[in-house]
């Protein structure tokens, strides 16, 4: 089944009116709480920026295994760098999904102390400005989801810089996936099996191929797809815990496609934004009513993102 879920302009919170930013925030609240997944138009993300990354991703991942296999880094869980075909599962399954990636982390620039706690980026060579492509989309997806985060402070009455301070330098995660051509009938296994994502909320500019999909409240799987110029951002775990299943994390995945076009790749660039690894994901007071009990016990980002890298087999 294919349904649109709800699109929002973010300059209209950005830029806009009182009444256009109140209006945003009702509009995106809205969204998260029954979708879980909006639509973004707005970001500020040159189109040419999106081509220039996707061109350098397709670019690295035609590299032979050989020398993708040199980006991939022992004891990072994946975090930076390469990550090999058929490494990560959902957390709840034992078969791998489908898909390559390369992951690109938070880079210090200030001198903050936090810098410590991040292993440095890994430098692809054979890609002309690879790396240089990565940081600036980083910041581009940064910027965008701070100011998604102003809104959603708002509309859970919090003080608008509520999590300035918690993601300034965060752990922030831009992912670049390939799901390589099927050549033979898979074991159990999609694309990407049916999963929430661990961060705060994630952002996903563009993808080369249909094969999105979320789960709805009506337990309906919906296909999702992106219009020009649009980003598609949904709500991670950590978000959902923070707000007590307020807003939520909702299940999706990325089925295969069609026999006929199993011999294509998809492509894919998800930016999941992290906080930094102290916050406090303890559900916010106003969260916790009669009608919605206290869901979780307290935890930090850290310690949550550890417990979810060792249940998806990134981390032993």
């Amino acid at each position: 089944m294919e349904r649109s879920i709800p699109k929002v302009n973010l300059q209209e919170f950005i830029n806009g009116t009182e009444e256009e930013r109140q209006n945003f925030v009702k509009q995106l609240g809205d969204a998260f709480e029954e979708w879980g997944f909006v639509g973004v138009v707005g970001h500020g993300i040159p189109d040419e920026k999106i081509e220039e990354l996707y061109s350098n991703v397709k670019t690295f991942f035609s590299l032979e295994k050989a020398t993708k296999v040199q980006y991939e880094v022992p004891g990072l869980a994946g975090q930076r760098g390469y990550t090999s075909f058929g490494k990560e599962h959902a957390k709840q399954s034992e078969a791998a999904d489908l898909k390559e990636f390369y992951q690109f982390g938070q880079t210090v620039e200030d001198g903050d102390a936090i810098k410590s706690e991040y292993p440095d980026n890994v430098a692809v060579q054979e890609v002309d400005g690879y790396n240089t492509t990565m940081l600036d989309a980083y910041r581009h997806f940064e910027y965008a989801g701070a100011h998604l985060l102003r809104a959603i402070a708002v509309y859970l009455e919090l003080p608008e810089d509520y999590f300035e301070d918690k993601i300034k330098n965060g752990n922030s995660i831009l992912r670049a996936i390939h799901y390589p051509p099927i050549t033979e009938e898979p074991k159990n296994a999609i694309r990407a099996e049916q999963h929430e994502d661990i961060n705060l909320i994630t952002l996903l500019v563009g993808a080369s191929a249909e094969g999105l999909q979320l789960l709805n409240k009506q337990d309906e799987w919906l296909s999702i797809t992106s219009g020009p110029g649009e980003i598609v951002v949904n709500v991670g775990d950590m978000l959902q815990r923070l707000t007590n299943n307020r807003l939520r994390s909702t299940t999706h995945r990325v089925v295969n496609p069609p026999r006929e076009m199993w011999h294509t790749s998809r492509f894919s660039i998800p930016f999941f934004l992290h906080p930094r690894s102290n916050m406090d994901l303890t559900c916010l007071d106003d969260c916790v009513t009669d009608e919605n009990p206290l869901h979780y016990e307290p935890i930090t980002a850290g310690e949550y993102l550890d417990e979810r890298l060792r249940e998806i087999g990134l981390k032993k």
